[in-house]
C-alpha cells in the first residue's frame, strides 16, 4: 500500500472503544497504514458500563473474535478477576462465559497495546466532520477540532454513545458522550447533513459504591469457577480470583421509586428515545413488573484492589437524592456511599439498513461503521463489528472478494445479518435465540469454525493453523469411525462396556451412540479405543459433544443445505420488483428498499412470505433465461 505522507493513510478509524480498538489492530495487522482518531487517549477501552464481558451468546462472540486473531478475548484473559460459565448446567450451545474484569488494567493494557501496534498512529483529537469528494457520495477524510486534516481510503466510525450525546439524571442534562467528556455534537450533526438516515436511542449505567461502606456480611457470595473458563485460544496467567455478591430490591426500594417515577426522564417526557428492552433501568422493572416483590442485584468488583462495586442490575438516571435513598434501602447498602451515580444517556445512531454486508455505507462509499453507531448495545457486539468493518475494509483496499459470513457460519453473521436486513429500532442485543443454528455454533467450536479465515486474512500464524487443522482432521477422523463402527452383545463388548461402567446393549449399535450417552465423559473414550489415548482435551470434548448432539447436528446441516440452495439463487442488480403479478405492494416497497443480493436475503426480510419466493424464484428463472 505503499509509502504515505504524515495525514494521509490507507486506514482511518475513528473512536478508541471496543469497536474501534479491534477495527484499528486489525487493519494494522493485514498491512493498512492505519490512523485511530480519539478524543481522550486514557480512555482507549473504557468500558462505560459494567466491568464484565462476555455472557449468554455475547461469550460466543468474544470467542469468534478471537478465533479470527482479534483481541478481545486475550486482554479479558489477561485482566480477569472471577470467570464464569453461565448456563453450565444446559447444553454447550447455549453455554456462556462470563468475566469480571478490572476495567482499569483492560484499559491500560489496550491502551499499551494500541501504542505498542506497528503501523499504527494515534492521534487525540475530536473529530468534527467527514471530508467528501465532490459527488458528496465518497469520503476522502475528516476534520479534527484543532484543524487537522486527515486523507484515508476508508474510514471507519466507532463512535459509541458520543455523536450527540446527552446524560441525564433527574432533571440534570449535560451534553457528554460518557460522563465528564465531552459529546462529538458537530460530527452528529455532519453525518446528518451527508444524508444518512441518523436517529436517537438511550442506555443506562449503573450506581458505583465505595467498598469499605458495604456490609458484605448481609450479602449472599457468589464465587467464579473451577477450572476457569478462559476466552482465549492461547490462555494466559491468570491473578487472583474475586468474589462477586448478591442482594435484592425489596419493598422499601419499590416504593421509593414509585413515588419518584415522574422524576426519573424516561417517565417525564424529558427522554423519547428507545432504551434497551433487555436491559431496562430499575425504574422501568418497577413500572413493569410492579407484582414482583423483588429484583436481583450483583455486586460486582470493579477492579483487583475492590475498592469500587458496580450494582449491576440497578441501571437508573432519577435525581442524585432519590439515588441515595434507594441504594440505601437495600440489605448490605444502607450506609454505602455512592462514588458514581447511576445516569441515562441519549446518542445519535444511524439506521444499519443503510448498511450493506460489509458494514460499507450504501449512501457515501469508503465509509464504514461499527457498534454503537448501528444500534447495538454491549461491549461484545461492538468489538465483532469493529473486527468486521476492519477485515472489510483492508480487502476492499486490496480488492479482494468482501468477509460475509453466513448465519450458519458465526453469531458474527447473525448479527451483521440482522442490522442489515431488519434495522432496529432500540438498542440491539445478542441472544442465543436469535442464531436459528445455535447448535453448530457454540463456544467450545468458535475456533474450528472460522481460523481458515484468520488464516487467509493473515491474523493467525501458520503454526497455530497446522495445530488447529490437525485437531479438525482428528476430530473428522473419529467421528467417521464412531458413526462407522458397529459393535453386537458379545461378550467380549459386553466385558468392554462394563470396564466403562456403562449400561449393557441388546442389538447391533453404533459407537456414535454409546459414546453420545450423558454418561459418557473423556476418560471413558480415551479407554474406549487407542487411537482416542493421546487426543487433547480441545479435540475429546468436540468428539463428544458432535456424537451426543449427532442426530439434531444433521437436521441442522440439511437446513443449511437447503438455506444454500436459496443463496446459490442471485437476484439480477437493478432487477425492477414492480409489476410482478402477485407480490403486493407492501412485499415489492421492501424488496425495492433492501435490495437482497439472492434468495437466501429475500426470505429472511420480515414480511415476505414464502409465497412470496417462490414467484420470486419464478420470475428471476424468467430474467436469467431472457438476459443471460
Amino acid at each position: 500500500m505503499g509509502t504515505m505522507s504524515r495525514n494521509n493513510y490507507d486506514i482511518i478509524v475513528i473512536g478508541g472503544g471496543h469497536a474501534g480498538i479491534e477495527s484499528s489492530i486489525v487493519a494494522s495487522k493485514m498491512g493498512a497504514k492505519t490512523l485511530l482518531v480519539t478524543i481522550l487517549v486514557e480512555q482507549i477501552g473504557a468500558c462505560s458500563c459494567n466491568p464484565a464481558v462476555g455472557g449468554l451468546a455475547k461469550g460466543h462472540l468474544v470467542k469468534e473474535i478471537d478465533a479470527l486473531g482479534g483481541v478481545m478475548g486475550k486482554i479479558t484473559d489477561r485482566c480477569g478477576i472471577q470467570f464464569r460459565t453461565l448456563n453450565a448446567s444446559k447444553g454447550p450451545a447455549v453455554r456462556g462465559s462470563r468475566a469480571q474484569i478490572d476495567m482499569d488494567a483492560y484499559k491500560n493494557t489496550m491502551k499499551n497495546l494500541i501504542l505498542n501496534t506497528p503501523n499504527l498512529d494515534i492521534r487525540q483529537e475530536m473529530v468534527t466532520s467527514l471530508i467528501v469528494n465532490e459527488n458528496k457520495d465518497s469520503v476522502i477524510g475528516l476534520q479534527s477540532d484543532i484543524g487537522h486534516c486527515y486523507y484515508g481510503k476508508k474510514i471507519i466510525l466507532t463512535t459509541g454513545t458520543f455523536l450527540n450525546g446527552k446524560v441525564h439524571i433527574g432533571e440534570f442534562i449535560t451534553e457528554y458522550g460518557r460522563m465528564g467528556e465531552p459529546s462529538a455534537k458537530q460530527l452528529g450533526d455532519n453525518l446528518k447533513q451527508l444524508g444518512l438516515d441518523v436517529g436517537r436511542l438511550k442506555t443506562g449505567t449503573c450506581p458505583r459504591i465505595k467498598a469499605s461502606s458495604i456490609d458484605f456480611s448481609k450479602l449472599e457470595i457468589h464465587n467464579g469457577d473451577t477450572p476457569l473458563p478462559f476466552f482465549s485460544s492461547k490462555p494466559l496467567e491468570v491473578k487472583k480470583q474475586l468474589p462477586c455478591y448478591v442482594t435484592y430490591t425489596n419493598k422499601k426500594t419499590h416504593h421509593i421509586i414509585t413515588q419518584n417515577l415522574h422524576k426519573a426522564p424516561m417517565f417525564s417526557g424529558q427522554i423519547e428515545s428507545i432504551g434497551p428492552r433487555y436491559c431496562p433501568s430499575i425504574e422501568d422493572k418497577i413500572n413493569r413488573f410492579r407484582d414482583k416483590e423483588r429484583h436481583q442485584l450483583f455486586i460486582e468488583p470493579q477492579t483487583e484492589e475492590a475498592t469500587e462495586y458496580y450494582i449491576n442490575g440497578l441501571t437508573t438516571s432519577l435525581p442524585f437524592n432519590v439515588q441515595e435513598e434507594i441504594v440505601h434501602s437495600i440489605q448490605g447498602l444502607e450506609n454505602a456511599q455512592i462514588v458514581r451515580y447511576g445516569y441515562a444517556i441519549e446518542y445519535d445512531y444511524v439506521n444499519p439498513i443503510d448498511l450493506s454486508k460489509t458494514l460499507e455505507t450504501k449512501k457515501i462509499k469508503n465509509l464504514y461503521l461499527a457498534g454503537q453507531i448501528n444500534g447495538t448495545t454491549g461491549y461484545e457486539e461492538a468489538a465483532a463489528q469493529g473486527l468486521y468493518a476492519g477485515i472489510n475494509a483492508v480487502l476492499a483496499l486490496k480488492e479482494q472478494p468482501p468477509f460475509i459470513l453466513q448465519r450458519n457460519e458465526a453469531y458474527l453473521g447473525v448479527l451483521i445479518d440482522d442490522l442489515t436486513t431488519k434495522g432496529t429500532k432500540e438498542p440491539y442485543r445478542m441472544f442465543t435465540s436469535r442464531a436459528e443454528y445455535r447448535l453448530l455454533l457454540r463456544e467450545d467450536n468458535a475456533i474450528f469454525r472460522l481460523f481458515e479465515y484468520a488464516y487467509k486474512f493473515g491474523l493467525i500464524d501458520k503454526s497455530q493453523y497446522s495445530n488447529i487443522k490437525t485437531e479438525q482432521e482428528h476430530i473428522k477422523s473419529c467421528l467417521e469411525y464412531l458413526n462407522n463402527t458397529y459393535i453386537t452383545p458379545n461378550v467380549k463388548n459386553l466385558e468392554k462396556l462394563e470396564y466403562l461402567q456403562e449400561e449393557k446393549i441388546n442389538d447391533k449399535t453404533s459407537l456414535i451412540s454409546i459414546v453420545g450417552r450423558k454418561s459418557f465423559n473423556k476418560e471413558k473414550l480415551k479407554k474406549l479405543d487407542r487411537q482416542f489415548e493421546h487426543l487433547n482435551d480441545r479435540v475429546l470434548e468436540q468428539i463428544l459433544i458432535e456424537s451426543k448432539y449427532a442426530t439434531y447436528i444433521k437436521k441442522a446441516q440439511h437446513s443449511i443445505m437447503d438455506a444454500e440452495e436459496m443463496l446459490s439463487i442471485k437476484i439480477p442488480q437493478n432487477f425492477n420488483y414492480k409489476g410482478i403479478s402477485g407480490l403486493s405492494l407492501e412485499v415489492v416497497e421492501k424488496l425495492s428498499q433492501f435490495t437482497p443480493n439472492n434468495l437466501l436475503e429475500a426470505s429472511q426480510i420480515s414480511g415476505i412470505t414464502p409465497a412470496s419466493l417462490d414467484i420470486l424464484r419464478l420470475y428471476i428463472h424468467m430474467y436469467q433465461k431472457k438476459y443471460c
